[in-house]
């Protein structure tokens, strides 16, 4: 059992709370018995396991047999260095390091159903994470994001995705360019989210795949994507309500693509 936090493989477990720890060794933590289970269901590339008796709960023993069928490490550890590694006041009594998975465009397989989700400088963690939850709950499996979003291994986002992290392809940190340039050359369509748009609910959402931009909460998206060839698409509102909180809003574009689509 691990019981000191001056341990040197506790002390790089906690380092992994910050960016660039994170991006140095493209590694990341999760926390929680829901999130753990979530990675290990989902054949998430855990690199090990950290597990606090005092705190062991009910689901421990099938969780256990499963890391054992896997070959996956673990350890015990007392609550001072869960403490120690967690990025919570209150750990709930496991937590697990994690290998990032990151796609090339090469990677992705476009045909007439797929939606492929930009994610233009969004910087509020849950709403990244809701997002990410959603997409896949709608369908989606392409995510990328240009520079300027937040951390998408931000331990807020991440409990936000409550493990739909494990089941996306996602390529991080694509310049606008670059992207459009994808999408020209396998003919998606792009459509991006915008209060001057036309009403999505009169746009047909239907012709082969399609890539969806959502931006900033602030500003909205880049002016580079707002080129002649990207369309634009907005959610009518009623009682003067000027804007929807990203999240909701994405959500809401999302299931109007599967409206159309009859994906579900």
């Amino acid at each position: 059992m691990l019981e000191s936090i001056h341990n040197e493989q506790v002390k790089y477990v906690a380092s992994l709370q910050r960016r660039k720890a994170r991006e140095e060794s493209q590694l990341f933590v999760i926390e929680g018995w829901r999130f753990v289970e979530e990675a290990v269901r989902r054949n998430a590339p855990i690199k090990k396991v950290f597990v606090c008796p005092e705190r062991e709960s009910l689901e421990w023993q099938p969780l256990l047999k499963r890391l054992s069928e896997r070959t996956i490490p673990f350890e015990e550890v007392d609550e001072r260095v869960l403490r120690k590694m967690s990025a919570t006041e209150e750990p709930q009594g496991i937590l697990a390091v994690v290998r990032q998975v990151n796609y090339a465009w090469s990677d992705l397989s476009i045909d007439p159903q797929t939606v492929l989700l930009i994610l233009d400088g969004l910087q509020d963690p849950g709403n990244l994470g809701t997002i990410l939850r959603t997409a896949l709950a709608s369908g989606v499996r392409h995510v990328c994001w240009t520079p300027g979003t937040v951390d998408i291994y931000n331990p807020k986002v991440l409990r936000s995705t409550m493990g739909a992290i494990f089941s996306l392809v996602l390529l991080p940190v694509q310049q606008p360019e670059d992207i459009l340039s994808f999408c020209r050359e396998r003919g998606l369509s792009v459509f991006i989210g915008d209060i001057q748009g036309s009403s999505v609910y009169h746009t047909i959402l239907t012709g082969g795949p399609l890539a969806l931009v959502v931006g900033n909460e602030g500003k909205g998206p880049s002016p580079a994507f707002r080129g002649t060839d990207v369309q634009r698409v907005t959610i009518p509102m009623a009682q003067d309500v000027e804007s929807l909180n990203v999240a909701i809003a994405t959500g809401i574009l999302l299931y109007e693509i599967v409206r159309q689509r009859d994906f579900l």
